[in-house]
């Protein structure tokens, strides 16, 4: 090693010239880029399956990648997209998301600052004083400036670090974007297919209350006993019955639609004049790849990013086992009356130099050296397992989604052969061929299967909206948004009130 160099993390730098002393600043700024302590840390790989395990499915394409805006393409509903793009805007737990970005962003700026002098004061003192008789005057003024080094990159580790942690909490803020957008679809999903329930049981009420005016008919007329009319009355009252239930669920559905939407209630009471279909899925559906995972999860990115963050630790707790070197000075003038202030031999300045080793803390410095490398290795595993979970949801969704459409197909056939089954069997009984039982039984069996029939429907496109939310799509529709800008206006102007605020303190 040759003289003027020191050897850290198996890089040799040079850190004095071979100059004069009168470059000794130079040095000073050359010391402030010298080695960069830790490990260099690069995205780690992962187990990630090459294809999906239904990926012959007719239903799949695997070709394009996710839709980033699915529930506009997917569903084709006007109202659906509406109340999307109002809960973007609207939504307060977003917008706290959006908040939580910029202070990472903040304290990113921070962190590059602090790479620059630490201290930088305009100083300023006048006094007048009476001793003994004398007036005493004092008048100074000054500049003072002290700088930390960053000679073993403590401070670049530390701006590693904010970088990280922005990139995780951009990424939080996407898992927030992309949990809404599902959570609003599904809501409204589920409130249309309430709604098509409540169709369903009053359509059904209908067929059963003509049944009960037949049997009362035949009653009258001395064909058939009161136990047709009682049976008849039961069915009937028994499908009244569940419409309350319906309607407190419709309602607590709205409920919970107006709190995503950042609303009270009553704002989308609109909704229940609105009776419109139950969103139906496309024929085929783009779901990418699995490798698409790793880019399109938020989840996945922020461990990562929280990964590179703990990698910056290790190295910023390696440079306490070293020397902190700081430069400093001060210039300034100070005279005994205020004309002289400003006057050459009233000038003062001051150059200083010094370091700070915490030599006798090695065992306590080293061990935080483990703890954090420690954190680390924890943060990979639980980065591989979230790789591994992420996987098993998307495959887990896929599967839900799919074998929900092909019951759908069987549903549908049974639902028209049960609306066949009543329509034969009131014929029947009203020519006298049967008994009441078997209209009875029909008129049962239709009520529950119209029902099933309708749940399965919405059940089909709440499943699709699962899969859009564990292949992690929606999140891009904010592109390359900058953080401020994640915010909706209305937020982004009284931060931008609070800006001036602030300046208007400070200037």
């Amino acid at each position: 090693m040759m003289p003027g160099q020191i050897l850290v993390n198996n890089k040799c730098r040079r850190l004095l010239p071979r100059t004069s002393t009168a470059c000794l600043v130079i040095t000073f700024v050359a010391l402030s880029n010298g080695c960069l302590l830790g490990p260099e840390y690069s995205e780690p790989p992962v187990q990630v399956e090459d294809t999906w395990v239904y990926h012959n499915n007719p239903h799949l394409r695997t070709e394009p990648p996710v839709d980033p805006v699915w529930w506009e393409n997917a569903f084709s509903d006007p109202t659906l997209n509406d109340l999307v793009a109002f809960a973007l805007q609207e939504n307060l737990t977003l917008r706290a998301a959006a908040l939580r970005t910029i202070q990472a962003q903040q304290q990113l700026a921070i962190a590059i600052g602090n790479q620059f002098p630490q201290s930088q004061q305009l100083t300023g003192l006048a006094s007048r004083s009476r001793n003994a008789g004398v007036i005493l005057e004092e008048y100074n003024v000054g500049f003072n400036l002290s700088w930390e080094l960053d000679m073993w990159g403590r401070f670049r580790r530390q701006v590693e670090y904010a970088a990280a942690e922005l990139s995780a909490r951009a990424a939080d803020y996407d898992g927030v974007l992309v949990s809404l957008v599902a959570q609003v679809a599904q809501t409204y999903i589920l409130i249309r297919t309430t709604q098509a329930r409540l169709s369903v049981a009053h359509r059904n009420i209908g067929l059963q209350e003509e049944s009960l005016r037949i049997a009362q008919a035949k009653f009258q007329s001395g064909a058939v006993s009161g136990l047709d009319v009682a049976q008849a009355k039961t069915l009937l009252n028994n499908t009244k019955a569940t419409v309350p239930d319906l309607e407190s669920t419709l309602q607590q559905l709205k409920n919970t639609l107006a709190t995503l939407l950042g609303v009270p209630p009553l704002t989308i009471g609109h909704l229940d004049g609105q009776e419109g279909k139950i969103p139906s899925p496309p024929a085929h559906v783009a779901i990418g790849m699995p490798q698409n995972l790793l880019r399109q999860r938020p989840d996945i990115r922020s461990s990562e990013r929280r990964l590179a963050a703990q990698a910056a630790q290790i190295g910023i707790a390696r440079t306490d086992l070293y020397p902190a070197l700081s430069i400093g000075g001060s210039i300034g003038s100070q005279a005994t009356s205020l004309g002289n202030l400003f006057e050459g031999e009233s000038e003062t300045w001051e150059l200083l130099g010094g370091f700070q080793w915490n030599l006798f803390n090695y065992g306590r410095l080293r061990s935080n050296v483990r703890l954090q490398d420690a954190r680390f290795q924890e943060l990979l595993e639980q980065y591989r397992q979230t790789v591994i979970d992420a996987q098993t949801d998307a495959e887990n969704a896929i599967v839900t989604y799919l074998k929900s459409f092909d019951r759908l197909t069987f549903l549908r056939r049974a639902a028209r052969a049960s609306r066949e089954s009543v329509r034969l069997s009131t014929t029947q009984y009203t020519n006298g061929q049967i008994d009441f039982n078997t209209v009875i039984t029909t008129l049962t069996a239709d009520t529950q299967q119209q029902d099933i029939l309708v749940q399965i429907q919405g059940a089909v496109a709440v499943n699709l909206v699962q899969v859009f939310l564990s292949l992690g799509g929606g999140w891009q529709v904010r592109a390359d948004t900058t953080p401020d800008n994640l915010l909706p206006d209305p937020v982004k102007k009284e931060m931008h009130e609070r800006t001036k605020y602030w300046k208007e303190i400070f200037r």
